[in-house]
């Protein structure tokens, strides 16, 4: 006889967690369905080079910890019962150049600014009146629009032109990231660093139609935190609260489809046969293929809406990634300059101007391989338990292209250790002494590992899907689906292929987790977020 429980939701990452805990209190009798050994998705550390060494082999920064809901609705097990504990690092990011200077954003605005200004005064007074401005387009709008329905683009449209803030977002959509960046500075280095970090997260420098995200990402860049004891923590922790609620996880399992009756979601059936019955709703957190095309089926699905998800398209741009085990801190030569870098959470080097930055993107979407820059951090600096006493863990991430031009993605097995070389030699040329010795054992990922780790990140799309004008807000990833429901009924999608999109904000749990519970009829342990209330009640939302 089949299993019975309330709610299945496929996919253990932290958007089905999310939507698992929150109904688990509930008081609905949730099961949860992973394919890989560990719940948490791309909340994942592993001891990939030496022991003692942890690694997060996907997922580093935490984006929106003073925003996201769960972090705050489920405080009282995460951080109170247990251990949950982020870290800010006061610099956040920093540009260290070939000459020696260096550019440094930190939590501190002022300290930002005499950065900024030992390249242009002007430049640094911009920033400041740039960094009030985005935060309170942050606060009043795009921070809370995060963990709130997306609305149909007309209804959004209208809405927005009827404050101040909601005008001033409308017009930097209509922009490109590039074009944002270049009016805003004139230094050409303050330039590179405000458009790397402006590109980082998938929207491509010439693109409109999505630069509503740019000032989103700029009050982002100096609030990153790290999870102590590694992101994976993060979710462990979930699973434990989930547990605690009486919530399942099962895995590792391979999930044969999901069970339509009569437009209805019905179950999951497994591989092996076995049969999970749910009585009230199935959610999946993949992606819209693997979810419609592999798990519903096309015959369950009306021809118009086959052919949007077949729209559907993946980012251009995945990432390549070495992790390095070290036995010693690296030391910049620019912190002979400031030595407040060699303890910066984020370093971007190998850019000396914006337009090296753009070759750079330029050769990720024709599939080329190119000699540029990268990003680089090393937690333990700022986390001692993710390293033995006195060693630490190194992660240098390239941009780069799935499919290469030059064998396709399968080339990257032939590759990878020279590209990796290359990556750990431009480090090494800005800090000497990560090279040789220096370096106990390495590991690399690439853009073809990440879709063979994480099957829902086809072609190394780490966002499960790009960020184009026709793949975001009430079109992620259709209008069908952008509210979490589908056209099956009971049947409900939750992943970063929906609104808001990817990275860990927790948002599209969150959003699902609410749509699950006002469809059922159950009523809310949890109260809306502050932010939404103060965005409404300000007329933004």
């Amino acid at each position: 006889m089949a299993e019975e429980y309330d709610g299945i939701i496929l996919g253990a990452g932290p958007n089905g967690l999310t939507v698992a805990a929150y109904l688990a209190k509930a008081g609905l009798k949730i099961l949860l369905l992973e394919k890989r050994f560990e719940a948490g998705g791309g909340l994942a550390t592993e001891q990939v080079t030496l022991p003692g060494f942890l690694h997060n082999t996907h997922a580093v920064y935490m984006p929106m910890v003073d925003y996201a809901p769960p972090l705050r609705d489920f405080e009282d097990y995460l951080t109170k019962d247990y251990d949950l504990e982020f870290v800010f690092p006061s610099l956040v990011m920093a540009m260290p150049f070939a000459d020696g200077s260096s550019l440094c954003l930190y939590q501190d605005v002022d300290k930002t600014c005499e950065s900024i200004a030992e390249f242009s005064k002007k430049d640094a007074e911009t920033y400041r009146r740039v960094h009030d401005r985005f935060r309170v387009l942050t606060e009043d709008f795009l921070g809370p629009a995060t963990y709130e329905m997306a609305k149909p683009a007309f209804e959004q449209m209208i809405k927005l032109q009827t404050t101040d803030v909601g005008r001033e977002i409308s017009e930097w959509t209509e922009k490109t990231p590039q074009g944002i960046v270049n009016e805003l500075f004139e230094n050409d280095r303050v330039r590179t660093l405000f458009l790397y970090l402006s590109c980082m997260w998938g929207l491509h420098y010439d693109l409109e139609g999505v630069s509503y995200l740019v000032p989103l990402l700029f009050n982002r860049a100096v609030n990153y935190r790290l999870v102590v004891g590694g992101s994976h923590h993060l979710a462990h922790l979930f699973t434990k609260v989930l547990y605690r609620h009486g919530g399942m996880i099962i895995s590792p399992v391979t999930v044969k489809r999901i069970m339509v009756e009569d437009g209805t979601a019905k179950g999951v059936e497994l591989d092996d046969g076995t049969i999970y019955t749910a009585r009230k709703f199935v959610a999946s957190s993949l992606d819209p293929y693997q979810t419609f095309f592999k798990y519903v089926g096309r015959e369950n699905l009306d021809s118009s809406f086959v052919t949007r998800t077949n729209d559907w398209k993946w980012e251009l741009s995945s990432l390549f990634h070495v992790h390095l085990a070290l036995d010693e801190a690296p030391t910049f030569r620019a912190a002979q300059g400031n030595p407040d870098l060699d303890k910066a959470f984020i370093v971007v080097l190998g850019y000396e101007s914006q337009e090296s930055l753009v070759k750079h993107y330029d050769a990720i979407h024709s599939g080329d391989l190119y000699s540029g820059g990268l990003n680089c951090c090393f937690p333990s600096l700022h986390d001692p338990k993710q390293a033995p006493l006195g060693k630490h863990t190194g992660l240098i991430s390239l941009h780069a292209p799935y499919n290469l031009k030059d064998g396709g993605a399968k080339n990257w097995y032939r590759i990878r250790e020279k590209e990796a070389a290359r990556c750990v030699k431009l480090l090494g040329d800005y800090a000497p002494n990560v090279t040789g010795d220096n370096i106990l054992w390495h590991y690399i990922t690439t853009p073809l590992d990440i879709e063979n780790k994480f099957v829902d990140m086809v072609q190394g799309s780490y966002k499960q899907g790009a960020y184009l004008p026709l793949q975001m807000g009430y079109l992620r990833p259709n209008e069908e689906c952008s509210q979490y429901a589908t056209p099956i009924k009971n049947l409900y999608v939750c992943g970063a292929s929906t609104f808001p999109g990817g990275l860990i904000t927790f948002g599209p749990g969150y959003n699902a987790a609410n749509r699950i519970a006002d469809d059922l009829g159950i009523e809310r342990w949890w109260k809306e977020p502050e932010c939404v209330t103060k965005a409404r009640a300000r007329g933004t939302l």
